[in-house]
């Protein structure tokens, strides 16, 4: 293969694969053994698992939550060669889906593989009774619907939610598709706790950090009234919306803010949300509470309840 087309090639797998790659697609490209063996040897390459690379510079630039989850996927996926297949919260993050907790080992599935298999942190799966799949980068992967019945009633319930609403947002899958999940989940390990929130999923939330800060109110009795609730301006046009809403009486509303942190890392996304903000406040009939990350759980469910509780609005 000339320079040049080798350089293309493993420059796409790189940027396709989270930056990895493995060692048969390296071997088929040209590049033995043993100069994979002294790149990691001089430092340019890093070992993730058996036959598995990194290959992106040491130091090189940052990754943020979500690059960390899909490098955790695409690990997965190449440490067990072309047939293996993405499940669970793998194919999740690879469907695009939010709400996964950054840590969680990737799961992948072979034929006659044992649900007891690891190794270096990775999951291998049995292939669940007529599991669907779609392509996603020239691999296979689970449906969202099977994906969600296979990871919801494993994961912390705050993150299920998440997940849920998230597949709403993106539309990866409609409320229909929801409830065929919700059965195909039936009898897993770990459902039982997790029906309430199948019922619970919507759409509207726009980030995960909404998603737990509304179950946080749940939990604490003060569910959300209205989420993304319109604000208009005197002409009646809406200028802004806030993500949960509870109603004052006349005509007022109490507005959460849930601050993520991915918002404070760009000055425009920072001066967007002043903005936002600013409105929701000069609208005059908006009360504002703010919260960010470090307030779940635990810190808006019962600010909510006792902002409510001092104005007589508590629900019955």
């Amino acid at each position: 293969m000339p320079a040049m087309a080798f350089s293309s090639e493993l420059d796409r797998l790189v940027a396709a694969q989270a930056g990895l790659v493995s060692i048969d697609q390296l071997l088929a490209l040209g590049v033995s053994s043993r100069v994979a063996r002294r790149r990691v040897d001089s430092g340019a390459w890093a070992r993730v698992t058996r036959g598995v690379y990194d290959l992106r510079p040491p130091g090189g630039q940052r990754l943020d939550w979500d690059d960390r989850r899909r490098r955790s996927a695409w690990a997965g996926l190449l440490a067990f060669g072309p047939e293996a297949i993405a499940v669970g919260t793998t194919a999740l993050v690879l469907h695009g889906v939010q709400g996964i907790p950054v840590g969680v080992a990737p799961e992948v599935a072979l034929p006659r593989a044992s649900d007891r298999t690891m190794r270096d942190g990775i999951r291998l799966r049995q292939f669940d009774d007529g599991m669907t799949t779609v392509q996603i980068g020239g691999r296979a992967v689970a449906t969202v619907e099977r994906a969600l019945a296979q990871a919801v009633p494993e994961l912390p319930r705050a993150h299920a939610l998440a997940v849920l609403d998230s597949a709403l947002h993106r539309r990866s899958t409609d409320p229909d598709g929801l409830a065929r999940a919700h059965d195909l989940a039936q009898g897993r390990r770990g459902v039982a706790a997790t029906h309430a929130l199948w019922g619970m999923a919507d759409g509207r939330a726009e980030s995960p950090l909404e998603s737990f800060g509304r179950l946080d109110c749940v939990d604490a009795g003060v569910p959300p009234d209205v989420l993304q609730l319109p604000v208009l301006n005197a002409d009646g046009r809406v200028v802004a919306r806030g993500d949960m809403g509870w109603r004052l009486g006349g005509g007022r509303w109490l507005v959460a803010e849930m601050d993520g942190a991915d918002v404070h890392s760009d000055p425009q996304a920072v001066y967007a949300d002043r903005t936002r903000q600013n409105r929701l406040a000069a609208s005059g009939t908006i009360e504002l509470l703010r919260f960010t990350g470090r307030d779940v759980p635990g810190g808006v469910g019962p600010a909510v309840r006792a902002f409510l509780g001092h104005r007589g609005a508590l629900p019955a």
